[in-house]
């Protein structure tokens, strides 16, 4: 049987009034592609999906979406995996065109936001050139914002974004890691010393504890001649467990490592070497907590951090900066976000799976419950928070780190915050409480003071960037001065 385009709408209208909702992905070229490739007509193909040729059309046109039914049965008509339609480049350029688009330098292209998706679509080239000018626009403005101008910040940034195109997930060195930790029979809890024998075995290389390394400014050193890793006498267990799956990834995925920054396009060999060391510190995060094993954890857990950590002997940071990865196609974990950040709003390191907008200058919002984290140290924070966009994110933030081990050590004080939007977190323990129907319930937060545009936050330290302060008026709001053309 044939359903008529007709059809198909009043059905869509009758889903939308029973609030079933459904991602509108368009991916007409794809589907066209694979068409081609397999020899069919627009008939052909039609007649096996139950729609008429002319809805199919429609469908390869992006003038419609491909519906989650359409997406299975040509992926069982043309035999492709069922990941082939994922937009996941795609939706990286989407989300990173609306995170620059949020700056209020385009102010008067905020009815523009709704054709980002037909431009990542249509023009990625184009896109990506705009992105590129946008980054490079933005970097200047920050620098002239900085005392120091020349503070040598790029090639993190470059590697940050790098990593953010990839959704914060590397198949081929997740899996590689995950075949390790299984052929070997490591165990969670006694991975410390699985690995120092492996490295003792496989690479001839003795592990020493040395009680003046951190002084030096250094965790560990590896001298490949003299056959030693030599790591501080000072560092918490879980922290050497991943400094010895580092340097495992350093010895033994070379390849796998190269291959991948072969994917990327690095301005300098400073950028290049950045890169490598995170992808190496990537699989130091898939052995220590390989990706089956793990995922299984952490839905049985309903994704309680300190339960992981107990499980796995990690550290909070650790649980929640792989809960962050767990990205793979075929067996994908919730879409987190993770930033830590330290005590004067410094963002030290983020990725994200989400729609979720950080600070592209300035500091982030002072509303932001990682923030609060610091006033409760050691203790598990949940927030609902809605972004501008009308996204509310399930937030869970909590100080980390140990004592320096003296008084003199002056120990870092830094907080993670590990984030969802509502839609997953009643898979989490941290909903139980939270009224997460209601949307006053939810903070309002922002990508920081100079990008957002809540004009009646009283906790807004400055205001926009690109908007016009009214010194004339009469009034005295909730902010020291008045917007031009706001509130």
């Amino acid at each position: 049987m044939r359903i008529s385009a007709k059809a198909l709408d009043r059905v869509c209208k009758f889903c939308k009034i029973s609030g079933v909702a459904e991602k509108k992905i368009f991916a007409g070229g794809r589907l066209r592609l694979a068409r081609e490739r397999a020899g069919l007509k627009q008939t052909d193909l039609a007649k096996k999906l139950g729609i008429s040729a002319s809805y199919l059309n429609q469908i390869e046109a992006d003038q419609r979406p491909l519906t989650l039914r359409l997406m299975e049965g040509a992926a069982a008509a043309l035999n492709l995996r069922k990941t082939y339609f994922a937009d996941g480049e795609e939706a990286r350029r989407e989300l990173q065109l609306r995170e620059d688009l949020a700056d209020p330098l385009f102010r008067g292209l905020r009815g523009a936001q709704a054709e980002v998706g037909a431009l990542v679509r249509n023009a990625p080239q184009l896109a990506e050139a705009f992105m590129a000018l946008y980054r490079a626009y933005a970097a200047q403005r920050e620098s002239l914002l900085q005392t120091n101008p020349l503070l040598p910040r790029f090639p993190y940034d470059e590697v940050r974004d790098w990593v953010q195109s990839r959704r914060n997930h590397f198949e081929t060195l997740d899996r590689a890691a995950e075949a390790l930790f299984e052929a070997r029979g490591f165990q969670p809890l006694n991975l410390r010393e699985d690995l120092r024998r492996h490295l003792r075995d496989r690479h001839g290389i003795a592990v020493a504890a040395a009680p003046g390394l951190l002084a030096e400014g250094l965790f560990w050193r590896l001298n490949r001649k003299a056959g030693q890793l030599v790591i501080s006498a000072d560092a918490a267990p879980e922290s050497e467990i991943f400094w010895l799956a580092h340097v495992t990834g350093q010895l033994e995925q070379p390849g796998l490592i190269e291959a991948e920054l072969k994917r990327g396009n690095f301005s300098s060999a400073e950028t290049r070497g950045l890169a490598r060391m995170a992808l190496a510190n990537y699989f130091a995060g898939a052995l220590m907590l390989p990706y089956g094993r793990f995922l299984e954890a952490a839905r049985a857990a309903r994704y309680d951090i300190q339960r992981l950590q107990r499980q796995f002997g990690a550290s909070f940071e650790q649980v929640c900066h792989r809960l962050s990865t767990l990205q793979r196609p075929d067996m994908p974990g919730i879409p987190f976000y993770f930033v830590k950040t330290d005590i004067a709003g410094n963002v030290l390191k983020r990725s994200s799976a989400t729609r979720f907008q950080f600070a592209q200058f300035g500091g982030p919002c002072p509303l932001w419950n990682v923030y609060r984290a610091f006033a409760h140290p050691g203790e598990v924070l949940a927030q609902l928070a809605r972004t501008p966009d009308d996204v509310v994110y399930l937030n869970i933030a909590r100080t980390v780190g140990r004592g320096g081990g003296a008084y003199l050590a002056r120990p870092r004080a830094v907080a993670v915050v590990l984030g969802c939007e509502t839609a997953h977190a009643a898979q989490t323990v941290y909903a139980a409480g939270l009224d997460l129907a209601n949307p006053d319930a939810a903070d309002p937060i922002g990508p920081g003071c100079r990008a957002c545009e809540r004009t009646n936050c009283r906790h807004r330290s400055v205001p926009p960037l690109g908007t016009a302060l009214d010194t004339g008026t009469a009034e005295r709001g909730v902010m020291p001065y008045r917007l031009k053309g706001g509130g």
